[in-house]
């Protein structure tokens, strides 16, 4: 078997995988930046050039996004206002060269607690879609990414898609970040929101954050406190003991533990106002 396989369709990729522990390429701005050696180790399979896994379609259930879809194509989108959030989290990964490689399915895969892909995926009640030559099925991304580079991936599985469902598209979402600079930074906090505003009130919403605990999450008691609330009333009921329950922020080389803390009141408070702006 070769080093480095790359395989145009979907049957060849499962078979390969399932000969083997081989590695998953497709933009590879995380795996070669994973290793010390001058070239990347083997075996890898390489699934650049199996077109059904790159794309954005439109199906009768909501939407298709395939995992070796680069973010400079979700970047630019045409997208209903709900996935604004998902579209400026797509322009601030990395530089335009990275957003022109880098994946979504790379993105979630790799599995950092600060990928940037995985708050407004959240608020999306986004589903990854995984398959291996015994068949496919569904899992929702809040279960797929277990931990810090842990997913629920099986041996010889790859995923294909994220499906984002038709009642996920309504209202406006916005994406905030913090960093140390503007690009090419690794997040100290980051939250997305989503919200449908109803004659002055919260009729949905859904609130994420990043890069504060071992993976992104959904905010469930901020989300419940919220919901129903007159917008007039939404920004002075976002605290910290709503947040808190969600989020075990540590501290590292960026920032330290009381810092994201308040960081990620300041990154949700921004997140929530600016999507319920946007819905005006």
């Amino acid at each position: 078997m070769s080093d480095y396989f790359t395989p145009v369709t979907l049957s060849d990729a499962l078979e390969w995988l399932a000969c083997g522990q081989g590695r998953v390429a497709a933009g590879c701005t995380d795996l070669f930046a994973a290793t010390s050696y001058q070239n990347m180790p083997g075996p890898v399979v390489d699934i650049t050039g199996i077109a059904e896994l790159s794309g954005i379609e439109v199906t009768p259930e909501g939407w298709r996004i395939g995992s070796a879809t680069p973010w400079s194509l979700l970047r630019d989108a045409d997208l209903p206002a709900a996935f604004d959030g998902l579209r400026q989290a797509a322009a601030e990964i990395g530089s335009v060269q990275i957003q022109n490689a880098g994946t979504v399915g790379g993105n979630l895969c790799n599995a950092s607690p600060a990928a940037d892909g995985m708050p407004a995926l959240l608020t999306l009640d986004a589903e990854v879609e995984l398959a291996s030559v015994q068949g496919r099925r569904r899992l929702a991304l809040a279960n797929f990414v277990t931990g810090p580079r842990q997913t629920a991936l099986q041996s010889g599985e790859l995923m294909l898609a994220v499906h984002i469902p038709a009642t996920a598209g309504a209202g406006t979402s916005t994406f905030v970040k913090l960093g140390a600079r503007k690009y090419m930074v690794i997040s100290i906090a980051m939250a997305a929101a989503r919200v449908l505003i109803l004659e002055g009130r919260v009729a949905e919403i859904a609130v994420a954050i990043g890069a504060c605990g071992p993976v992104a999450k959904r905010l469930d008691a901020l989300e419940k406190a919220l919901l129903g609330r007159d917008v007039d009333e939404v920004r002075e009921q976002i605290s910290q003991a709503l947040i808190a329950p969600d989020i075990s922020p540590i501290d590292d080389i960026r920032a330290d533990r009381a810092y994201r803390m308040d960081a990620a009141l300041q990154m949700v408070q921004r997140a929530v106002s600016g999507a319920m702006e946007a819905g005006k």
